[in-house]
């Protein structure tokens, strides 16, 4: 099987795919304006508004017409926020030990909660421990906020991200 630029075999030809975990109800309270609404969990996993644009379980996968909730790459049990102290702690599973797209992936997800929360935010995203060959290496590349700017400055790469975070047709 081909991956999606054409003639590059895909690494995962036959991911597993899981089932998507239901919308979240929206209440009355986040609603209301004039109460202060604290960022939390599964508000990161939805990334609101509710839009499938705008949800870190809707991002793409590079490799795959999927996404990465589909793939079961997040989950919302992975997903940590203490809004008092402004910190977004995000894991991520890739699909296979030796997955070339870990540190695309992780890009995407860094640049969706950057696009998305307010600055006050320290974000990390990284590869849950012991599941990708390249772990520390990832971890450390996406940790290094100038490594992450000069990524973002790549147009192509830019692109690739962009695509990740864009909806499907």
């Amino acid at each position: 099987m081909v991956g999606p630029g054409g003639g590059v075999p895909l690494e995962n030809a036959n991911p597993l795919i899981y089932r998507r975990s239901g919308e979240r109800p929206v209440t009355a309270r986040e609603e209301d304006d004039e109460l202060p609404d604290s960022i939390d969990d599964r508000e990161i996993f939805d990334i609101l508004p509710l839009n499938a644009a705008h949800l870190i379980r809707s991002i793409n996968d590079p490799e795959h017409p999927l996404t990465l909730e589909e793939l079961n790459v997040v989950e919302q049990v992975r997903v940590k926020v203490n809004d008092a102290e402004s910190t977004v702690a995000v894991e991520f599973t890739p699909t296979i030990p030796h997955c070339s797209m870990a540190t695309l992936i992780g890009l995407s997800i860094k640049v969706k909660l950057i696009r998305s929360l307010p600055e006050r935010f320290k974000m990390d995203v990284h590869i849950t421990p012991g599941t990708h060959a390249s772990e520390h290496a990832v971890n450390k590349q996406l940790a290094d906020k100038e490594r992450v700017a000069a990524a973002l400055e790549n147009s192509h790469l830019l692109e690739v991200v962009n695509q990740c975070l864009s909806a499907r047709s």
